[in-house]
């Protein structure tokens, strides 16, 4: 009866998030969620992809904590509408959150689309909510094994961004390791390594980017 009740759950989830995804196709607008553990740099992350692409891009974004609006905030400051949704308890984003969140975006003055879902490394992974493109940042001081621990979540991500790489020389991080470790659950994926405090790295992320926004 458990496994059933949560077939039902996930289902009527993809349902809405179909719907979700359709009327953002409808808008020609790029959804990208992005997930991750807790301070692994999200906020930062999305901060400095605005940065370079407001001027000629069109963004929006949606920030998913359990309270506060700390982060949504921090995003209002740079002049970018942005919804906050609390979970109030939930560790993830669902498709009916963000269905409820895309009713007070301005979808059709919009090009690009970043939710910034929960802190959690299991959740995430398994709600879709209307998303064309997952994306997965993992901080350096969380080692190089997460790809064993958390198969899911590197398995459902189109891209793998490796952050904080400022720290590679007082950390004990095996790139190559690593790069193997996701390479072997997830082979299509795409890997940048990015310091969103230098920078670093930031510019390769954002060319891929807009270069799916074109194919669109």
């Amino acid at each position: 009866m458990k496994v059933k009740v949560l077939k039902n759950i996930l289902d009527a989830n993809d349902q809405i998030a179909s719907r979700n995804q359709q009327l953002l196709d409808k808008s020609k607008v790029l959804a990208v969620n992005i997930m991750s553990s807790p301070g692994a740099g999200k906020t930062s992350f999305i901060l400095q992809t605005i940065k370079r692409l407001k001027d000629r891009v069109r963004i929006v974004v949606i920030e998913g904590d359990i309270a506060s609006t700390i982060d949504a905030d921090r995003v209002s400051k740079e002049g970018i509408p942005v919804v906050q949704i609390n979970t109030g308890g939930a560790c993830n984003l669902d498709a009916n959150m963000v269905s409820i969140a895309l009713d007070s975006l301005p979808l059709g003055d919009t090009d690009l689309l970043l939710i910034e879902n929960v802190g959690n490394l299991v959740c995430p992974a398994e709600f879709k909510v209307g998303e064309h493109k997952r994306v997965m940042l993992l901080s350096l001081p969380e080692g190089d094994d997460k790809p064993y621990k958390y198969p899911l979540m590197f398995t459902v991500s189109e891209v793998i961004i490796i952050n904080k790489i400022d720290l590679s020389p007082v950390l004990d991080f095996d790139f190559a390791a690593f790069n193997r470790a996701v390479t072997g659950i997830n082979p299509k994926a795409k890997i940048f390594r990015v310091s969103c405090k230098t920078g670093e790295g930031i510019e390769g992320w954002v060319s891929w980017l807009e270069s799916e926004l074109k194919g669109r």
